[in-house]
């Protein structure tokens, strides 16, 4: 008898040298599943002696009117599930599982695929999904929104509303139902949108939310702490402390899809951050009901650690990779999602994420428009079973064209290396040692030695919710250069005593004169780095993406990881984004231009040659410039080789610089120059 059959038969502790154990069930439905023959539960826990399913009045122990309703013993089937049915629909009833084993001990779960959870996720929920839907739901519809004119701004729930002067009610502030709120304005300024109605004018066409699912490091009973919420407990639930009611399971639920309702109303897309590298603990759902197989070991037993966070998931482990492949196809069906970021993606195998992508295929109509895209890195080696091939870098060649990844290449290229923040970029003060880079970067790479896919697999970016926002990178580098600032060297990153005058960035006359002669001309140097920095990502081929208030310079004041520190910190300041209206704006006319054509998404850039290290291309009939040095950059028109239309010369018309450079229209044949001021970003266009 082989291995795999012995402990097939003896439900043994699986050997995790060996990929597949136990019988694996593959088709029966896992969960609390409503039907109109009632409710089934099944559970897959193969090393179980015997398992009770328990049902209870309320989600938590110690709530007003919770009780035991009754304890039944689940049928073992031949796939190693345990399964128990009742003909009444059970939705409101909450549920938990005693796992006993042969050895006598007993473990109490929640169930991993439970669609809906009690207060903290302690308890799972029954959910007839149906008694969820907000009104009009039936109607609602991805917004028709291309590839090519994808933008995606990246928040967090509570970010969005918990400033108190954005005008949401005080009951929305950091809850799903702030996005649909309409007509929030600042406090005092009536006139500046915040909110939902400033995404719309700002044009951004996607909202990627950081995680919505149920985490564990926030008690939803008094929501007293702030968290991104890198640590799952529930994948399928959402997270309770972003609902108004955080006891009740159909709540939250039906908060999100008003959520997602409202942004689609608005005509913006809803991308979900999910995290299937790792949990919350490795005392979770998963490891209690099937020890040593969902969670990656070293040889010798110790857990693997390529997340940082202790308990790696073994996402090439058929059980685990059926869960995540469903998993997102729920999120996509029930809630109507648009995309899906990963997280750590370079934990995941390749089989998994395209799995993903076929089972998002065939949702009808929209399945082929949802977006997939992730890191494609760890945080250090992991231990998955010998064979796997992981989506990190080196696997991207096996994922599907479909399937994108940050470009950590451009993101460094452009402003500096993310871990020392010293080091500077293209745009703040290392233009020469990284002109090359970004004139492969704007083109997404596809002319590079290393290409990194085609230009829908790319997201170019120059900040997210890690590391350092792109104001407080550009604070750092340009303040340890221009004022002399203390660096403090670490092994692996540093760090820059950046003056608090230049985080805040007031560009009054009376906060630059407060400031003095050196720190206001740093701030115009900032801001002028900032400005080029967006025209770079905005104008360049593939997906651009940005964390929520580059727009208006976010500052969190040097905190390069904000993950558990204060609301303060990490809210959207509204009172700085109307402060900041002048850069809004730029922001909202290159996106304005971005939408304006395809062209932008795919179109192949073509790098027009200069003598200096200024960056200049052209995508079809556009010309754009970036000059970072001190110096004055000038174009000889006839580089750009330009045909002229029949007997006459066409001319290039400045449409837009930073600096607010002359737009005066010059012929394409006559040899004259562009001038491209120092620290400027433009654009012209052929007419």
């Amino acid at each position: 008898m082989t291995l795999v059959n012995s402990l097939e038969n003896n439900f043994e502790q699986p050997n995790t040298r060996v990929a597949e154990p136990f019988p694996l069930c593959l088709e029966r439905p896992l969960g609390a599943v409503v039907s109109q023959s009632g409710t089934q539960f099944a559970i897959w826990a193969p090393t179980a002696e015997k398992i009770t399913l328990r049902l209870f009045s309320r989600g938590s122990k110690g709530e007003d009117g919770d009780a035991l309703i009754g304890q039944f013993l689940m049928r073992p089937e031949a796939d190693g599930s345990w399964t128990y049915d009742f003909a009444d629909n059970k939705h409101g009833l909450y549920y938990d599982f005693l796992i006993e084993r042969d050895c006598g001990s007993v473990d109490r779960v929640a169930d991993p695929w439970a669609h809906a959870a009690g207060v903290n996720g302690r308890r799972s929920m029954v959910v007839d999904l149906t008694r969820t839907d907000p009104e009009g739901w039936d109607a609602d519809r991805m917004p028709e929104v291309p590839i090519a004119q994808t933008v995606v701004w990246e928040t967090h729930v509570g970010d969005f509303s918990n400033d108190p002067a954005g005008g949401f009610p005080e009951s929305h502030r950091g809850k799903y139902l702030a996005f649909t709120d309409l007509g929030t304005t600042l406090d005092g300024h009536p006139d500046f949108p915040t909110g939902l109605s400033y995404l719309k004018k700002l044009g951004i066409t996607a909202v990627q939310l950081m995680p919505i699912y149920d985490f564990g490091s926030v008690d939803e009973t008094i929501c007293s702490r702030y968290n991104w919420g890198y640590d799952p407990v529930n994948y399928n639930v959402p997270e309770g402390s972003y609902s108004t009611n955080p006891y009740d399971g159909s709540v939250r639920i039906r908060e999100v899809k008003q959520m997602v309702q409202a942004l689609h109303n608005a005509g913006i897309k809803v991308i979900m951050d999910v995290v299937y590298n790792h949990m919350f603990s490795p005392d979770n759902w998963f490891e209690r009901i099937v020890p040593e197989y969902f969670l990656r070991r070293k040889p010798n037993g110790a857990l693997s650690n390529g997340s940082g966070c202790g308990c790696d998931m073994a996402t090439e482990r058929a059980m685990f990779r059926r869960f995540v492949v469903e998993s997102v196809a729920y999120w996509a069906r029930e809630y109507h999602l648009d995309g899906f970021r990963f997280d750590l993606m370079g934990l995941i195998d390749v089989d998994t994420m395209n799995a993903v992508r076929a089972a998002l295929d065939e949702i009808p109509d929209r399945g082929p428009s949802i977006l997939m895209y992730g890191e494609p890195w760890s945080a250090g080696a992991t231990a998955a079973l010998p064979g796997t091939v992981l989506a990190d870098k080196a696997g991207l060649p096996q994922l599907d064209n479909r399937i994108g990844h940050f470009c950590d290449t451009t993101r460094d290229a452009i402003k500096g290396h993310v871990f020392f923040s010293d080091r500077p970029g293209y745009v703040n003060g290392g233009m020469h040692e990284n002109a090359a880079s970004v004139r492969d970067a704007v083109n997404a790479w596809r002319a590079s030695k290393q290409p990194e896919g085609v230009a829908g697999q790319v997201i170019q970016y120059v900040s997210a919710h890690d590391d350092l926002t792109l104001w407080d990178k550009l604070c750092a580098s340009l303040a340890a250069k221009s004022l002399g600032s203390a660096v403090s060297e670490g092994d692996n990153e540093n760090s820059v005593d950046v003056p608090k005058a230049l985080y805040d960035a007031d560009l009054s006359e009376a906060g630059l004169a407060s400031a003095g002669s050196a720190i206001a001309g740093a701030m115009a140097t900032v801001m002028d780095a900032n400005r080029m920095a967006a025209g770079i990502v905005l104008t360049s081929a593939g997906i651009p993406f940005m964390l929520s208030g580059e727009e208006f310079a976010r500052t969190k004041y040097g905190n390069s990881d904000s993950y558990d520190s204060t609301r303060e910190l990490n809210w959207l300041d509204w009172t700085r984004a109307w402060r900041m209206r002048d850069l809004v704006e730029y922001y909202t006319k290159l996106i304005a231009l971005r939408k304006s054509s395809a062209e932008w998404f795919d179109g192949d850039r073509v790098i027009v040659s200069v003598e200096g290290d200024e960056l200049v291309f052209r995508v079809g009939d556009y010309l754009v410039a970036v000059n970072p040095g001190r110096h004055i950059g000038a174009i000889d028109v006839a580089s750009t080789a330009v045909a002229p239309v029949s007997e006459s010369s066409r001319v290039w018309c400045g449409m837009g610089s930073s600096t607010n450079a002359s737009a005066a229209c010059i012929s394409a044949g006559d040899g004259d120059y562009l001038i491209v001021p120092p620290h400027t970003f433009a654009i012209w266009r052929l007419r």
